[in-house]
């Protein structure tokens, strides 16, 4: 039932356009779609959305009253006073995205109830209805936008190109899919179909259809459930990183959203496993009581506010960190890939030429009608990757992923033990360990199953010193070794101040500093297992990226410096190790928490398979 908001309720709305590209466009009709109950949703546009943009569901319908009453403003299905404000569960809930929309285009309703006869088609042009009449159409909804901005071309003039506006969209929609896996979710651009999922709820098959194989193969699942929220989804080996946050996705109750606190949350634990400024593969659902979070914040509904009890920034960092403390991450060096019998006849159908047209699109409830009516057949688009599904209308198609074999319950288990049980990095695997020897005077090669391991010496040795000065750290067991001449430091007022403001924090760490006349200041000791390369220059790069961080410069910040400095008495590369200095070596590193990455998240260790190297001497063809 639609409802005209009270002013008390409206006055509380964030107010704000809804409508500026027609990305916001598809985003409301979609999220009033999934509201509407749907399971399947499919985006049309032309033109990147100026032209046409057309989004049909099989939800569940408008009454006819409500139909009219749906293009006013403040008006909805969602609310029903301020009170619910505090607890909303829908996507929409201000009432102003069809009001909004229709007053920038001319826009058509086509829509049916279950339980009716007939359904009915109602056409508004500027704000100003033009038609409304009862036709035969089938269950659900089908919003049709065309001419976008016709009567405000001073905003069109804003617009970028057809393909950059078309781009846009897709995101949105692919953000849309993998906040809802059980729903299937369709978009075609200029009639090519670009994004179609199966809805079959799986999350792990939607990121293969949208991100690929590499990403889909290199996933550790999320899944905690907690006394105020809860996580869900996948996050990336650190192997997958990028130099941008493009792969951070959020969803706060199923809602793509921005949030910094999250962001930095998933940030923080990847720090030790991850290189300096390369950013994680984060698909993350935050699940919580719908009164600690406020999505009434911004217009377009993307930013949120969390509740301080809700403890979200640790919650999720805890979370994260422990699944990747939990999980093999040693680099593949040539990941296999197996080609699924699916494949194979499909690129043979490619090579023969069975190819399709892509002119127009079928409406959800066509694409059931064919599933019933005759098995789809397959081909590999051009594009890579997909699978075009032909139904029996001769001129549509349907992008089709092949979905992994599932699994029991009991056999994942079983599975997640014996990875654990086979690491190469753990204690059971040490006694096994065959070490084959030393190549390019840097790296070990260590055989263990049916794997070849390769460590970098300087990687392995730089995470073993810097675990060790973290735990004497902690344990308070820092020693310090005095230097002869000691090491005069002249600094200028801002550096002897950091120097000044943190001196009792070198002193935990086995650095002893006392300060002389004006900025000068005086080193006579330094931590032991640094007294072999004690110089000036060491101890002025940490003050030097101090004096960068500027106000940000904070006491964590002093202590992990410090710390990375015990990697400069790491072993180097070219320098010779003996078998036994190796495996010591290794023994200490399968000891520590994160092994598989130096303090600068440079990967330890790689691994290739006996199935690789085989291909790749042509041994298995």
């Amino acid at each position: 039932m639609i409802n005209i908001l009270s002013k008390e309720t409206v006055d509380k709305i964030a107010a704000g356009e809804v409508v500026e590209r027609p990305l916001n466009v598809v985003k409301e009709l979609m999220e009033n779609s999934i509201d509407s109950g749907a399971d399947s949703v499919s985006v049309e546009i032309k033109d990147g959305g100026v032209s046409l943009i057309r989004v049909t569901d099989n939800g569940s319908g408008i009454e006819k009253e409500d139909i009219p009453l749906a293009f006013m403003r403040h008006a909805t299905g969602k609310l029903k006073n301020s009170d619910d404000l505090m607890h909303i569960l829908t996507y929409g809930f201000r009432g102003e995205a069809l009001a909004s929309i229709s007053g920038v285009s001319q826009t058509e309703l086509i829509t049916k109830r279950r339980e009716d006869l007939y359904g009915y088609v109602y056409r508004i042009e500027g704000g100003e209805e033009k038609h409304f009449e009862e036709i035969g159409a089938p269950d659900g909804t089908s919003i049709i936008v065309r001419n976008l901005f016709y009567n405000v071309p001073a905003r069109k003039k804003f617009l970028k190109t057809a393909s950059t506006e078309s781009a846009h969209i897709a995101d949105i929609v692919e953000k849309t899919a993998l906040s809802r896996p059980d729903i299937s979710i369709r978009l075609v651009a200029d009639g090519r179909s670009l994004i179609h999922t199966s809805g079959n709820g799986s999350l792990r098959d939607v990121i293969y259809t949208v991100f690929g194989r590499e990403v889909s193969s290199n996933l550790i699942e999320i899944n905690y459930e907690g006394p105020q929220l809860s996580l869900s989804g996948y996050i990336g080996k650190p192997v997958i990183s990028r130099s941008k946050r493009d792969f951070e996705v959020v969803f706060v109750n199923n809602r793509y959203i921005h949030s910094s606190l999250i962001s930095g949350a998933c940030e923080e634990a990847y720090k030790p496993f991850m290189m300096q400024h390369r950013f994680p593969f984060i698909m993350l659902n935050v699940n919580i009581l719908p009164e600690l979070v406020d999505v009434n914040v911004h217009p377009q509904k993307m930013e949120i506010r969390f509740n301080p009890d809700a403890d979200v920034y640790n919650t999720v960092r805890d979370v994260i960190r422990e699944a990747l403390r939990s999980s093999e991450l040693i680099v593949e060096a040539a990941p296999s890939v197996k080609i699924s019998r699916e494949e194979k006849v499909s690129d043979n159908k490619k090579e023969r030429g069975e190819k399709l047209s892509l002119s127009r699109a079928p409406e959800p409830f066509e694409v059931k009608k064919a599933a019933v009516m005759e098995p789809p057949s397959y081909y590999r688009s051009e594009t890579g990757g997909s699978y075009v599904q032909q139904s029996l209308f001769k001129e549509d198609t349907v992008i089709k992923e092949p979905v992994p074999e599932k699994k029991s319950s009991d056999a994942g288990a079983t599975s997640a033990a014996c990875e654990l049980k086979d690491r190469f990095i753990s204690k059971e695997a040490y006694s096994e360990y065959n070490i084959i020897g030393q190549v390019f005077g840097t790296y070990w090669i260590v055989e263990y199953k049916d794997k070849m391991y390769i460590i970098d010496q300087h990687a392995a040795h730089e995470k073993v010193l810097y675990e060790r000065r973290i735990k004497e750290l902690k344990n308070k067991t820092v020693q310090s070794q005095n230097i002869l001449p000691p090491i005069i430091l002249e600094l200028n007022s801002v550096k002897a101040q950091l120097v000044s403001d943190n001196i009792d924090i070198f002193s935990e760490f086995g650095f002893e500093i006392e300060r002389e006349a004006g900025n000068d200041f005086i080193v006579r000791a330094v931590p032991s297992d640094l007294y072999s390369i004690a110089e000036k220059n060491l101890l002025m790069e940490i003050i030097d990226g101090l004096a960068e961080e500027g106000a940000n410069a904070s006491p964590e910040i002093l202590k992990d410096r410090i710390a990375s400095m015990s990697c400069k008495a790491a072993v180097k590369g070219h320098d010779r190790l003996s078998e036994s200095e190796a495996r010591e070596l290794l023994k200490e590193l399968l000891e520590l928490e994160n092994p598989y990455a130096c303090p600068h998240g440079r990967p330890t260790v790689i691994s290739m398979s006996k199935y690789e190297l085989e291909k790749k001497f042509k041994r298995i063809v």
